[in-house]
């Protein structure tokens, strides 16, 4: 596919979250509905060295374990909260970054406060009420952007009657990769604080952190 862009032309006073980049041809999949589990969420809990997510809406979502539990009528797989895969993760000193644009929900703050090594630092949350952007970067080498936020419902962990319609695509393109690590770092590191007309109603800018 080709991502087109423009004549890649950013204004100097600018900052790089307003630009336009050159059309480049890109190998990417088209990922829709489930297709956001089997290929997003495997693909962190088989992170060996990062995982980078950003999200406007951030909940607690099971992910299989693989297992199965006896049940009437047959069996059933089993499932946990991806924060304990988060705490695997963790405990192999994968980083962990989340930049979400709200208070995440009470079931995944719940989920998180037992597990000490999350809270301790292992996954690292970071709020910005101007994120809207969704996307997932995984050991610097997997790169995920589309609608889906990070909730069970956007990634396709719930049935297939309850799950939302989403849509993006996944690339392993490394100058793809670059631009939106950049981007999103730029975020993280609070670049963007200094000049920002919402920084009133912001609870914890992150130039302050």
């Amino acid at each position: 596919m080709a991502v087109r862009g423009g004549r890649g032309e950013q204004m100097a006073d600018r900052s790089p979250l307003d630009s336009l980049h050159p059309e480049r041809s890109v190998r990417a999949s088209l990922v829709a509905g489930r297709g956001h589990y089997e290929s997003v969420v495997r693909a962190v809990l088989g992170a060996e060295t990062s995982v980078w997510i950003a999200t406007a809406n951030l909940k607690d979502l099971w992910v299989q374990t693989g297992g199965e539990w006896q049940a009437r009528g047959g069996r059933r797989r089993a499932y946990r909260s991806v924060l304990e895969s988060f705490d695997g993760l963790a405990s192999r000193r994968v980083e962990l970054r989340i930049l979400h644009a709200r208070l995440p929900s009470v079931a995944f703050r719940a989920a998180f406060d037992r597990h000490p090594r999350l809270v301790a630092g292992g996954l690292e949350l970071r709020l910005c009420p101007r994120v809207h952007f969704k996307a997932v970067i995984v050991d610097g080498a997997l790169l995920y952007l589309g609608s889906a936020n990070w909730t069970g419902a956007g990634l396709g962990a719930k049935s297939e009657t309850r799950r939302n319609f989403e849509l993006g695509f996944v690339t392993e393109e490394p100058r793809l990769l670059d631009l939106v690590q950049g981007l999103y770092d730029r975020i993280w590191r609070g670049m963007e604080c200094r000049r920002c007309r919402r920084r009133n109603v912001c609870e914890a800018p992150l130039d302050q952190g």
